[in-house]
C-alpha cells in the first residue's frame, strides 16, 4: 500500500528524511558508490563561525548543494569537505568588544598569549548553529573532517605557498601609502576596499586653500581638497604640464585683502563670474559663488610654473629637506577643483610617488621609540606637534565632537587669510569592510605580493573560466584584473597566520621558511650559533613564533617580521592547505585540483574568488576553478539591505522551521536568476509551498487513492508506448523533453531555468491538464489496459519528477521517491540521491504531438480568458471559436485536438479562418523595450513605418518571425519580439492573442445554448449534493425538482443528459417541493430539490 496522508507538512517531511539519511548514511553512500577517477571537484568557501548564519547563507549553500547533488546523480564522485575561516579582523574585533579593550591594550592589559587564546575560543562560538542550519537546509558537506585555518597543518601549507612566491621574486617589502583602518589598527589590501558597500557617499567640508608664492606680495596658488585634515602635512602642489593656467586679480571674499590667484583656465568660470575693473573689496561677499574679479593678469602653461616655491601653509612641523614647490603631475586634471592638487606625501599614493620623484620630503615627527611617523597617528588622531588640533580624530571613528576637525581647520585658514572658499561636498569615500569606519591612506612598511606583474596571465586564464553570469567574469572581475595592484599582505594584528620571514635588523639578510621541518633545521643552526635551546613551537601563532630567532648564512641574527598575513590569503590557500599539500595527500590533491565548481555571493568576486585565482596563477600557472556561480544579494521584500537594526532580517532557522527547507530553497532559486538580487518575501515561500509542493502532493494523493483501491504496484508489464492513449504518449513525451532540458540547465549551472521548467510542467501539463483530463480513467471500475496505462504513466511522471527535483528539493524528492519506489521496488536504489539522471531516448519524444497539445492548451487558455473577461461561465456552452491559420501545419495539428478544445472551452465547433477572409484585422506597433536602444534616433520614423504595415505584411511577420526594417538609410533585422500585435474585436465576437496565435469567440447566446448551460449548472449542483451526503460513486438516485421558468427548458431539452450524469433513475419537475435543499443557480435563480437514493 502506498502511504496516504491527511495534509502536506513539509517541516515534518524534513525531519523524517533527515532521520533516514542519518540512519542509512545516504550522504556517505552517495560518495562511496562513485569512482574517485570520475570526480567532480567542489571547494567549500570557508565561513567564519563567530557570527550567526543568515538567510543569505541559505541561498549560497543551496546553490552549492544543487550542483553537487546533480553531478552525483550524473554518476560522479562529489566530495564536499567543509571548512572554517578562523583568523582575521572579524574575530579580533569581536574579542576586543567582548573584553572591552582596544588593539593598544594587547600586550599591556592582556598578554598576546591570552588574547589569542580567547580568539581561538571565540572563533567557533556559533559552530553548533552553523552545523544545525547546514543540516536542516539539506546542505550535504563533510562537517566531521573540516579544514580549519588555525591548525598547524593548514598554516604549514600556507607557508609553503608563500615560499613559492618568495622564491619566484613575487614578494617584496616596501614603504608605501596603503589603505589603513585606524579603527582596526591594520593595513588593508586593495581587494578589501573593493568589497560591496566599501565605498559610501559621505558629506565632507571641502576647502580651496591659498598657498602664497615666495617673494610676492599677494600671489597664491589655489588648491582644492576634500580632506582639509591633510593640509598640515602639505609639502608641495602639483600642476598639469600642458594645462593652461590663469592669474586672476580680485579680493579675498572673507578679509577683503587684494590677491592674485593662479588656477586652471578651464576651471576659471567655476570660481569667477563677471569682470569689474572698478571692483572694490566691499563688492566681494563671502556668499559670492562664483565671485567677481578685476582682471586676468596672465596666462601660462603648467610647465612654466614648475619649481616655483610657496610659503608653508600651516607651519606646525618644519621639513628636514626640500619642500613647498610647484611640481608637474600626470594625475592632475581639470574635471573638478582648481586644476592644482595639494600634495601631502604621507597621505596619498600619487602624493607619495610625485614627492619621491622630485625629492620633496614628507613632514614627519618621532614616535615614542624614536621612529619617524606622520602627523596623524595610527589611531587616526593628530600628533601633539599639531598643537591646535592635537589628539583630535581626522575622521569619524566614533568620537563625540561639536564638529569635525576639517571644519576647524577651514576656520583657521579663514582667520589667517589663507582660505579662498569652502563648501559641503558629497563624494564616495572608502570604509573598512569590518569596522564600517573610514579608511586613511597611510605610509606603511608592508610586505607585498607582486600581483601586478602577473595580471596579464591572470586575465588570460580568467577567460577560460565559465562565470555565471558571464558579465561578472568579464566585467567586475575582468576589469579588476586589468587594473590589478600589488597585494598588501601585511596585517599588524595578533590572531592570524604569521608571515614566515625572518630578517636581520638592518634588513640586509632574510629567510622565508616554507615548512615546519625547514624551521626545525634553521632553529638547530641558530641554536648552535647563538647557544640557545629553541624548539619549534607547538602552536605556530604569535607570540610563540615571534620568540624564534634564526641566523643568516653569515651568522647574523634574524628576527621574524611581526606582521601577520592577509586573512584572504588563508581562504585562497584552501585548495592546497585543506589537504596539507604538499606534505601529505599528494594523490588526493591530484584528483581534486582545480575545482570543477565553486559558488559564493557577489561580494566574493574581489575577495575569495580573486585570492583563489591569484594564488593558483602565481604558484601553479593554473586556474583554481573552472566554473563559478556568483549569486546576488538577498534583500528584503522592498529591495532594502537586511539588517537586525532595521528589523527586516529574515531568520533562517524560523523560516525553515515554518515553511520547510525545500519551499525556502525552491523559492530562492526560482524567484529570480540566482545572480540577480533577490527580494526575499515570506509570501513567496508560501506561494511556492502551495503552487508547487501542494500541487505535487495533491497529485500524489490522487494517485495513491486509486492505486491503493486497485492494488496497482507496477507489477504488470509496461504497456507499449504505441498501445497507450494519445494523452499518455503526450505527457510522457513532454516529461522526457523536460528531462533533457532540465538536465542541460543543471549542466550549464542554470538552476533558475530548471526550477521554472519543472514548475511549469507540474502546473500546466501534469496537474491542470493530464490528471484533470484523465480522472475518469482512474476511478472507473474496470482494471483494463487503459487504466493500467494511466497508472504507469502517472507513476513515471511522479518518480521522474522526484529525480529532477532532487538537487533543489532534496527532502520532498526523497519523500516522494521512497513512497513510490518503496511499494513498487521498481528501482534498486535506497534513495533518490543514489539514482541517476539519464538522458531520455529520442524514441520517447514526439515533438509534433507536444506541439499539437500545446496548441490545445494555448487556445483553451485564450478562450477561457475571454470567458472570464466577459463573465461568461464555463458551463455555458458557446457556438463557435474562430482560429486564424498560422501556417500549413496548423490545421493538421489543431484538427488532432479539436474535440479536446471543444470539450475544454465548452464550444460547439472550432472553425479556421484564412488570411483572405478579411474578417480579422490586426494592429501593430513597435516594442519600445526591445527596439528603443537599438534604433535610437530612428525610433520615431520606425514607429510611423511599422504602424502603416498592411494586414498581409503583419501576417508575414507572424509566420516568418522576421522583418527587415529600412529607416533613414539604415537596415535592421527584426523578429516577432520586436513588435506588439493585437487583434481588433469583431462585432458579436471577442478576440484574444498570444503571440501570433489568435482566437475569436462567438458570444451570441441562443435559447438552446442557454438551456444547455442551465442543464450543466443543475448537474454540478446535484453532484455536489451527492458528495456532501457521501453517496457511493455507483449509487443511483431519484430527483424531485421545483418547477421554475429558468430551468423548465433545460429539463425539457436535456433531462436525459442530466439524469445520465448524476445517475438518476427519475427526474420530475413538480410545482412545489416542500422539503429538500435549495439550489442556488446563475442569475439569482433559486429552486428547491429533493434527492433520494433509488
Amino acid at each position: 500500500m502506498y502511504k496516504e496522508y491527511k495534509q502536506l507538512n513539509l517541516p515534518e517531511i524534513d525531519r523524517e528524511v533527515l532521520a533516514f539519511w542519518d540512519k542509512e548514511r545516504i550522504f556517505e553512500k552517495s560518495i562511496a558508490e562513485r569512482d574517485v577517477e570520475d570526480s567532480y571537484v567542489f571547494y567549500e568557501g570557508p565561513p567564519s563561525a563567530n557570527g550567526m548564519p543568515g538567510i543569505h547563507h541559505v541561498m549560497a549553500r543551496t546553490i552549492k548543494d544543487i550542483f553537487c547533488r546533480y553531478h552525483t546523480m550524473k554518476g560522479q564522485r562529489v566530495e564536499r569537505k567543509g571548512g572554517w575561516d578562523t583568523h582575521g579582523l572579524p574575530i579580533e574585533l569581536s574579542v576586543e568588544k567582548e573584553l572591552g579593550i582596544t588593539k593598544d591594550d594587547i600586550g599591556k592589559t592582556i598578554s598576546v598569549d591570552d588574547y589569542n587564546r580567547k580568539c581561538r575560543e571565540t572563533v567557533m562560538m556559533y559552530k553548533d548553529r552553523w552545523d544545525d542550519i547546514t543540516r536542516k537546509i539539506g546542505y550535504w558537506v563533510d562537517l566531521d573532517n573540516p579544514y580549519i585555518t588555525y591548525e598547524n597543518d593548514y598554516i604549514e601549507s600556507v607557508w609553503w605557498l608563500l615560499q613559492q612566491l618568495y622564491n619566484k621574486n613575487l614578494m617584496y617589502k616596501g614603504y608605501t601609502i596603503q589603505p589603513y583602518s585606524p579603527a582596526a589598527g591594520t593595513g588593508l589590501s586593495s581587494h578589501e576596499l573593493n568589497q560591496p558597500n566599501a565605498y559610501r557617499e559621505i558629506t565632507d567640508t571641502s576647502a580651496v586653500a591659498m598657498f602664497k608664492i615666495v617673494g610676492s606680495d599677494n600671489e597664491y596658488f589655489l588648491a582644492w581638497t576634500t580632506t582639509p585634515w591633510t593640509l598640515p602635512s602639505n609639502t608641495a602642489v602639483a600642476l598639469g604640464k600642458d594645462i593652461t593656467y590663469v592669474k586672476v586679480r580680485s579680493f579675498n571674499r572673507y578679509t577683503g585683502t587684494p590677491m592674485v590667484v593662479i588656477l586652471a583656465k578651464d576651471r576659471f568660470s567655476h570660481y569667477f563670474s563677471e569682470q569689474n575693473p572698478d571692483l572694490k573689496p566691499e563688492d566681494v561677499k563671502p556668499g559670492n559663488k562664483p565671485m567677481p574679479y578685476i582682471e586676468i593678469v596672465a596666462e601660462m602653461k603648467g610647465s612654466e610654473l614648475e619649481g616655483i616655491e610657496y610659503e608653508q601653509l600651516l607651519p606646525y612641523v618644519k621639513p628636514d629637506g626640500p619642500a613647498f614647490k610647484a611640481l608637474l603631475g600626470d594625475f592632475v586634471s581639470t574635471e573638478d577643483g582648481t586644476g592644482i592638487v595639494h600634495i601631502a606625501p604621507t597621505f596619498g599614493a600619487d602624493d607619495f610617488r610625485i614627492a619621491k620623484q622630485y625629492g620633496i620630503v614628507p613632514l614627519m615627527v618621532k614616535d615614542e621609540a624614536g621612529n619617524p611617523m606622520p602627523l596623524v597617528d595610527k589611531r587616526g588622531r593628530f600628533v601633539a606637534e599639531v598643537t591646535d588640533f592635537a589628539g583630535r580624530y581626522v575622521k569619524d571613528y566614533g568620537q563625540v565632537e561639536e564638529h569635525a576637525v576639517d571644519v576647524d581647520i577651514v576656520i583657521k585658514l579663514k582667520e589667517e587669510d589663507k582660505l579662498f572658499g569652502s563648501e559641503k561636498y558629497v563624494h564616495s569615500y572608502p570604509h573598512c569592510w569590518r569596522t564600517d569606519r573610514p579608511v586613511l591612506y597611510y605610509p606603511l612598511d608592508s610586505w607585498f605580493i607582486k600581483a601586478s606583474s602577473m595580471k596579464e596571465r591572470m586575465f588570460e586564464l580568467n577567460q577560460t573560466i565559465n562565470w555565471k553570469p558571464a558579465a561578472t567574469g568579464e566585467g567586475r572581475f575582468g576589469k579588476w584584473l586589468e587594473n590589478l595592484q600589488d597585494w598588501n599582505l601585511s596585517r599588524s594584528r595578533y590572531w592570524g597566520i604569521p608571515l614566515p620571514i625572518w630578517r636581520s635588523k638592518d634588513g640586509t639578510q632574510e629567510k622565508c621558511i616554507g615548512s615546519i621541518q625547514e624551521l626545525q633545521n634553521e632553529i638547530s643552526k641558530a641554536n648552535a650559533v647563538l647557544g640557545k635551546t629553541q624548539e619549534v613551537p607547538k602552536d605556530l601563532h604569535r607570540p610563540y613564533i615571534d620568540e624564534i630567532v634564526l641566523v643568516a648564512d653569515n651568522g647574523e641574527a634574524l628576527y621574524r617580521e611581526l606582521d601577520l598575513i592577509d586573512v584572504w590569503f588563508d581562504s585562497g590557500s584552501m585548495p592546497y592547505a585543506q589537504w596539507h599539500y604538499p606534505f601529505e595527500n599528494q594523490d588526493k590533491f591530484r584528483f581534486r585540483y582545480p575545482a570543477d565548481f565553486i559558488a559564493e555571493g557577489v561580494d566574493q568576486t574581489r575577495g575569495w574568488f580573486y585570492t583563489l585565482h591569484a594564488i593558483a596563477v602565481m604558484v601553479f600557472d593554473s586556474v583554481a576553478f573552472k566554473n563559478v556561480v556568483s549569486n546576488g544579494l538577498v534583500l528584503d521584500k522592498n529591495g532594502q539591505k537586511m539588517s537586525k537594526r532595521l528589523g527586516n532580517a529574515a531568520d533562517p532557522f524560523e523560516t525553515v522551521a515554518k515553511y520547510g527547507a525545500d519551499a525556502t530553497r525552491w523559492y530562492m532559486i526560482s524567484n529570480a536568476q540566482v545572480w540577480d538580487n533577490l527580494r526575499f518575501d515570506l509570501a513567496g515561500i508560501e506561494e511556492t509551498q502551495r503552487k508547487l509542493f501542494g500541487t505535487l502532493y495533491n497529485t500524489y494523493s490522487f494517485f495513491t487513492l486509486y492505486a491503493n483501491i486497485d492494488d496497482f504496484r507496477h507489477m504488470e508489464a509496461d504497456i507499449p508506448m504505441w498501445k497507450r492513449p494519445e494523452i499518455d504518449r503526450w505527457v510522457l513525451s513532454a516529461l522526457h523533453s523536460l528531462v533533457n532540458e532540465v538536465d542541460a540547465d543543471y549542466a550549464n549551472y542554470e538552476s533558475t531555468n530548471a526550477t521554472r521548467k519543472i514548475m511549469q510542467f507540474v502546473d500546466e501539463n501534469l496537474s491542470n491538464w493530464y490528471v484533470r483530463l484523465c480522472r475518469r480513467r482512474f476511478w472507473k471500475g474496470d482494471y483494463t489496459d487503459d487504466k493500467i496505462s494511466a497508472y504507469q504513466t502517472l507513476y513515471e511522471c511522479l518518480i521522474t519528477l522526484a529525480k529532477l527535483m532532487a538537487p533543489v528539493a532534496p527532502f520532498f524528492a526523497e519523500w516522494l521517491y521512497r513512497n513510490l519506489n518503496g511499494v513498487t521496488r521498481h528501482e534498486p536504489h535506497q534513495s533518490v540521491h543514489l539514482t541517476l539522471i539519464e538522458e531520455s531516448s529520442s524514441d520517447l519524444i514526439d515533438k509534433k504531438l507536444e506541439q499539437k497539445m500545446e496548441y490545445a492548451q494555448r487556445i483553451s487558455s485564450l478562450v477561457l480568458s475571454l470567458r472570464k473577461k466577459e463573465k461568461i461561465r464555463v458551463r455555458q456552452p458557446l457556438q463557435k471559436v474562430l482560429l486564424p491559420v498560422l501556417n500549413d501545419e496548423f490545421i493538421e495539428l489543431v484538427d488532432g485536438v479539436k474535440a479536446l478544445i471543444e470539450s475544454e472551452v465548452n464550444v460547439k465547433e472550432v472553425e479556421y479562418l484564412t488570411d483572405d477572409s478579411g474578417l480579422l484585422k490586426k494592429r501593430i506597433k513597435p516594442n519600445f523595450k526591445t527596439l528603443g536602444k537599438r534604433l535610437g534616433p530612428h525610433m520615431k520614423a520606425a514607429q510611423e513605418i511599422i504602424g502603416k504595415l498592411s494586414q498581409a505584411e503583419i501576417s508575414a511577420i507572424e509566420k516568418s518571425n522576421e522583418y527587415i526594417l529600412n529607416v533613414n538609410g539604415a537596415s535592421f533585422d527584426l523578429n516577432l519580439e520586436d513588435f506588439e500585435i493585437a487583434a481588433e474585436d469583431i462585432p458579436g465576437w471577442l478576440v484574444a492573442s498570444d503571440g501570433p496565435l489568435t482566437v475569436a469567440l462567438d458570444i451570441t447566446l441562443t435559447p438552446e445554448l442557454i438551456a444547455e448551460g442551465m442543464a450543466r449548472e443543475l448537474v454540478n449542483r446535484i453532484q455536489n449534493i451527492r458528495k456532501t451526503r457521501d453517496f457511493n460513486v455507483t449509487d443511483r438516485i431519484q430527483i424531485d425538482l421545483e418547477r421554475h421558468p429558468a430551468i423548465a427548458e433545460a429539463v425539457a431539452q436535456f433531462g436525459q443528459y442530466i439524469s445520465d450524469e448524476v445517475l438518476a433513475v427519475r427526474l420530475d419537475l413538480l410545482e412545489g417541493v416542500n422539503d429538500g435543499e435549495v439550489l442556488d443557480l446563475p442569475d439569482e435563480v433559486a429552486v428547491r430539490v429533493r434527492v433520494e437514493l433509488a
